[in-house]
């Protein structure tokens, strides 16, 4: 899964300035390994083993084996950075990563469906459910998601297991 991207090179040495896609990027700063997807003009894929990641005032620098020069960086430019979900760090209980919410179910008290979790909005304060409404099959105006709050006033239950989220929603709302 993306978790972030290769921006540029940093310095001269191979230095890899990196944009995570989350605001928490543990599991950039955690993993030994990186794969890499290009999408651009040459696509293709890449091993990277991870010798360093560090924050670099407000953006993430890495550097990795074979990657030793700014040209050999800079050729990384654009590059999606994947990696397994077996090598996230573990979450505290109530806390969960963004993928493994995606595609959960989305129920009501009532047990009245709601839809699929089709993504999620980061607002600062707190996070917000993208829900597709059951019948729906991709949203062509933003008005066909539903939008509930990641809160606990409003979700009662996860469970990762049976890949279902009660909500405490109306299905008019």
């Amino acid at each position: 899964m993306p978790v972030g991207r290769i921006l540029d090179a940093w310095g001269i040495k191979g230095g890899l300035k990196v944009q995570a896609y989350s605001v928490d990027a543990d599991a950039l700063f955690s993993a030994k390994r990186w794969y890499l997807k290009s999408t651009g003009p040459k696509p293709g894929q890449l091993l990277l083993a991870v010798r360093s990641v560090r924050e670099q005032g407000e953006g993430i620098v890495a550097t990795a084996d074979g990657v030793d020069d700014r040209n050999a960086a800079e050729a990384l430019r654009g590059h999606e950075i994947y990696i397994p979900r077996s090598d996230f760090p573990r979450t505290p209980d109530g806390e969960y990563y963004w993928v493994d919410l995606i595609g959960l179910d989305v129920v009501n008290r009532a047990d009245e469906a709601l839809g699929r979790v089709i993504g999620l909005i980061d607002t600062g304060p707190h996070c917000v459910l993208r829900i597709l409404p059951p019948g729906v099959v991709e949203p062509a105006k933003p008005d066909q998601e539903r939008l509930i709050p990641f809160v606990e006033a409003f979700v009662d239950n996860v469970n990762l297991e049976t890949r279902r989220i009660v909500v405490d929603w109306g299905l008019d709302f």
